[in-house]
């Protein structure tokens, strides 16, 4: 790994993200609010040290894999911190550790927010409906770009990366195999964004169509598409009594949750490519079954089969299995079986390619697929069976890959959930924010349930977590990688 070369790329990161905060300046203008200085400040420190590391670290290069590895794991990073000076130095979140908890959140697009809880935030007695809306959209913003992937955004702008960015592709973009839609990972990049902000800008209308406020409709928009879940309201989206705008979201979470080379194929006329496509095939069996599983545990528990009860049960089945985590209906009422399979939704996550979080579907169908082989292996020792998904024969090295993802997924977080309990939680509270951080889903389990927040967890919890979501949201390997004593050789 060469340093120089990764001071350049993060200083040119640092600057832009300085930049983007004009919008959020605007806004603040235009409402004249008390976030303005914080944003002014925060825009200086990212323009003022991240121009001069860029402009003294140019030069000619070619990345290597080490190089992705490294660069893609401090983009996160430090685009996390740049995305905290803002709650911090407008005074919206005056502890470092809680302002840096949020911003990983949403970089991440994991969702769990500190904001809600009166007692460590008195300057926010009503909770996220008390934030500045330059704050409200910075939340949403930074979800927005962390969705797609900074490092894919980055591609997609800037020519400094040259041939050496297909690394960095197949470092950032989710699931066992990096998709090229195009020979050039560049075009393949823009493309995938152009499909990005078509599909956020078509939602924001119709919200606001559906009659949402416009405000609130772009900042849902902006967290709908990377599957990041904040809201600009305390009940998040129970605060609006419209099945209309409850359907529209669904519908936009679903396709948040689908492989963007599909939409990009479909945009181009090819409508089929769904329905070709395994994986898509066993999100939407799978989202349906879900749904009709929980439609009829929570009409069996209350005795009425409404149409309000399977529209809660598929907003809830869509928002935790693409890893939204937007809420309609508390489901800690719900009976325990629905509570179990919605726990288990946060370990498989969206599809491949998608902007959600989890396993991904394809990685559980792999598994499902090897496991079935071994069986068959031990009746017919001299066999040689492939593994297929469909028609395509899936290379050894892949499934390799996805058996060694899914043990250290596993590993960590069993660990995060025993030192979770050491800080005097609860094991259901531990499971479901371990599980929560990992799948970046945003909501958990008892404590920290859908109507919760993380506010009162300790701040080596909160740390813990902001971990899990970093581990997760980049799929363990591309961080674990910098802890390996051969990586540094």
């Amino acid at each position: 790994m060469r340093i120089k070369t990764l001071l350049n790329i993060l200083g040119a990161l640092i600057s832009i993200l300085g930049i983007t905060m004009v919008v959020p300046i605007f806004i603040s203008l235009g409402y004249g609010e008390s976030d303005l200085n914080g944003f002014l400040v925060s825009s200086l420190i990212c323009i003022g040290i991240g121009l001069p590391i860029w402009s003294l670290t140019k030069h000619n290069r070619s990345l290597t894999n080490r190089d992705g590895f490294a660069i893609v794991t401090f983009s996160w990073i430090i685009t996390a911190v740049a995305g905290a000076l803002p709650f911090y130095f407008s005074g919206a979140i005056p502890n470092i550790t809680d302002a840096f908890f949020e911003s990983m959140s949403g970089v991440t697009t994991t969702g769990a927010t500190i904001i809600g809880n009166p007692i460590t935030l008195p300057n926010l007695p009503n909770g996220i409906e008390s934030l500045p809306h330059g704050i409200l959209f910075w939340r949403s913003f930074i979800q927005w770009i962390g969705g797609m992937g900074i490092v894919v955004f980055y591609i997609a702008i800037l020519p400094l990366l040259g041939v050496g960015g297909v690394q960095l592709f197949k470092a950032e973009v989710p699931g066992p195999v990096a998709d090229k839609i195009t020979p050039r990972v560049r075009e393949t990049a823009k493309f995938l964004w152009i499909v990005y902000v078509g599909i956020t800008a078509v939602e924001a209308i119709a919200l606001s169509l559906a009659g949402m406020d416009v405000f609130d409709s772009i900042c849902h928009s902006l967290t709908t598409m990377p599957t990041g879940g904040f809201s600009t309201k305390n009940a998040s989206i129970a605060f609006y009594d419209s099945s209309v705008i409850h359907y529209i979201i669904i519908f936009f979470m679903f396709l948040a949750g689908i492989n963007f080379s599909l939409h990009f194929r479909a945009i181009n006329g090819d409508f089929k490519s769904y329905l070709r496509d395994k994986e898509f095939l066993v999100y939407f069996g799978g989202t349906i079954a879900v749904t009709v599983s929980i439609f009829f545990a929570i009409s069996l528990q209350g005795d009425i089969f409404s149409l309000i009860n399977f529209r809660e049960s598929l907003f809830a089945s869509v928002s935790i299995l693409t890893t939204t985590g937007f809420g309609s209906a508390d489901w800690e009422l719900w009976p325990v079986f629905t509570q179990t399979v919605l726990l288990s939704l946060m370990f498989v996550g969206g599809m491949g390619g998608s902007t959600g979080g989890g396993m991904k579907v394809i990685r559980c169908m792999l598994l499902v697929k090897y496991t079935a082989l071994e069986t068959r292996r031990m009746l017919h020792l001299r066999a040689l069976i492939p593994v297929r998904i469909g028609k395509q024969l899936i290379k050894e090295d892949v499934v390799k890959n996805t058996m060694g993802f899914f043990l250290f997924f596993m590993s960590a977080f069993m660990i995060s959930t025993i030192v979770l309990t050491t800080m005097g939680l609860d094991l259901e509270s531990a499971i479901g924010a371990a599980a929560s951080a990992m799948g970046n889903i945003g909501p958990g389990l008892n404590e920290f349930g859908p109507t919760d927040n993380y506010a009162l967890l300790s701040l080596p919890g909160k740390w813990v977590l902001t971990f899990c979501m970093l581990l997760g949201r980049l799929e363990i390997f591309t961080v674990m990688v910098l802890f390996s004593r051969t990586f540094w050789k």
